[in-house]
């Protein structure tokens, strides 16, 4: 079975891509799980936006009490400044998260698939739990950019043990925002963190220990993938995505795990557990 080969590269590049990971009805199910988020959205007092440029979320009480349930983020061009929509709900939304996997039974049902397990296991993954999940619209048109960045900034861990799922549920190529990931990356360190602030006077809730790095643009490649397939992505692999002015969607689930034996995950980290901590993947 292709799993037991992935290893070598993952190691080597600090990502590799799973091609055909999940049937296209599976794919089919999940993406019509997602499109069902955009039928129910939140009122327009409500509504919040999430953007990696600006980090208007950083002083957003709503983003900091999103991990452990279903939170709706808007595109920052879907919005009038008093929550009106300027688009169609169906591409207004940039993204739903944190915990689909454990509070939807679509999310939760292919989250915890015996796939997924098979590749925690060639990973060497102990106890993994999953700690974060989210559906990714990338919608045509307005799909924002995701500025330069390595997963572990936001779900640290000592030691560094975190894996991304990154199921692609429409074909993502060079013109709608696919992955751009610097292979090799990962074996460079953690390079800044973004922490809950300890200061309760401040505005923002959440902040970066250090400035933003400086990655060479050429050191980067296009991950063009198809539909169904999973991108596995090291915890401090160094990744980015364009902004999506296409006129083709660009969806994906993607969820994260860490490894909890002999693992410590950080206090500081914006997302933490519920008091019952994360759900194990090999117990569910």
């Amino acid at each position: 079975m292709f799993l037991v080969l992935f290893w070598p590269q993952f190691e080597k590049d600090g990502f590799v891509v799973l091609e055909n990971f999940f049937k296209p009805e599976e794919v089919d199910e999940l993406k019509s799980a997602g499109e069902e988020f955009t039928t129910n959205l939140p009122p327009e007092k409500d509504r919040k936006v999430f953007d990696t440029v600006d980090q208007r979320q950083s002083k957003d009480q709503y983003f900091l009490e999103s991990a452990n349930k279903i939170s709706y983020f808007f595109e920052s061009e879907a919005l009038e400044s008093d929550g009106k929509l300027k688009v169609h709900p169906r591409v207004a939304l940039n993204k739903v998260g944190h915990a689909l996997h454990w509070h939807h039974p679509i999310f939760k049902k292919y989250t915890f698939s015996e796939k997924v397990k098979e590749v925690a296991f060639q990973l060497g993954l102990i106890e993994p739990a999953v700690c974060q999940s989210m559906y990714i619209y990338k919608n045509s048109g307005i799909g924002s950019e995701v500025v330069m960045h390595q997963d572990a900034s936001y779900l640290y861990t000592e030691p560094v043990n975190l894996v991304g799922f990154w199921i692609a549920l429409d074909d993502a190529t060079v013109e709608n925002g696919c992955l751009h990931i610097a292979a090799g990356s990962h074996k460079s360190g953690v390079h800044r963190r973004y922490l809950r602030n300890k200061d309760p006077l401040a505005q923002e809730l959440l902040i970066y220990d250090k400035p933003p790095a400086y990655y060479q643009l050429s050191t980067f490649r296009p991950i063009e993938v198809r539909r169904g397939s999973c991108v596995l992505i090291h915890g401090q692999v160094v990744h980015y995505s364009k902004p999506n002015r296409s006129e083709t969607s660009r969806h994906a689930y993607t969820f994260h795990v860490v490894e909890t034996q002999h693992v410590n995950y950080s206090r500081d980290n914006w997302l933490q557990p519920p008091k019952a901590g994360f759900p194990l993947l090999y117990m569910n």
